[in-house]
């Protein structure tokens, strides 16, 4: 019965796991060099130059992303390990309030009052199950779970550039005219959209269109903007 229950009780991945920030990581990545390509391409006809706007394109925007997302989850990481320290000397000082606290966590949510008492004792008889409750409760982040700096600015930097290495594919394999760029990423973003809908409520048709529209849409713009700019330079 607990397995059938199990088979026919299932959810969405809410939080989206690896997948959520690869996705997004490839996409912008793709978004952001298609557009750039689409905006060099608008401005001169070069495939040396629109192909090497693209490769700086995606070495500048690789290790910016990495950086950003290094300093930021270590800066996360710094703070969380700082109030987790304050809650573990909090623990050692004051053991009888912080008993108290996780019986009120309990209570709070509706467990009778002995019952609450009973079971926050004998949880808090392991000083580190203790921790982790009360970081959990009060924090949100689990000591031993907490995310790490480089894994983070490695995973952004790869999906980033697999993302901006779409739209400049076609370019360093020969091609000359933008369209065959734009049909590939093009594809991709449909693809990606697609992908999203893994981690989201909507269809599948419908995350790619979207994606395909927005991404459409800024290439369009920065091709447009490209353009003008070579028609005042001229």
């Amino acid at each position: 019965m607990s397995a059938r229950a199990e088979a026919h009780h299932q959810h969405r991945d809410v939080s989206g796991g690896w997948l959520r920030p690869s996705v997004f990581g490839a996409m912008d990545g793709l978004v952001s060099n298609f557009a750039l390509i689409a905006g060099v391409a608008g401005g001169t006809g070069e495939p040396g130059v629109i192909a090497l706007a693209g490769v700086a394109g995606l070495a500048a925007g690789a290790f910016s992303m990495a950086g950003g997302e290094y300093v930021s989850v270590a800066s996360q990481r710094e703070l969380a390990l700082r109030e987790i320290k304050v809650e573990a000397r909090e623990l050692a000082r004051h053991p009888d309030d912080e008993l108290a606290e996780l019986t009120r966590t309990f209570t709070d949510r509706g467990v009778q009052p002995e019952l609450a008492a009973e079971v926050a004792r004998q949880l808090s008889r392991d000083p580190q199950q203790a921790l982790e409750l009360h970081t959990r409760n009060e924090l949100g982040v689990t000591p031993g779970d907490l995310p790490k700096p480089k894994l983070a600015a490695g995973s952004s930097f790869l999906s980033f550039a697999v993302g901006a290495a779409l739209p400049l594919l076609p370019y360093l394999f020969g091609a000359t005219e933008l369209w065959v760029s734009a049909a590939v990423s093009c594809a991709a973003l449909f693809g990606a959209g697609a992908l999203v809908s893994l981690v989201t409520a909507r269809s599948w048709w419908y995350s790619g269109l979207r994606q395909l529209v927005v991404g459409g849409v800024a290439a369009a713009l920065t091709f447009a903007l490209g353009n003008a700019i070579e028609g005042v330079a001229l």
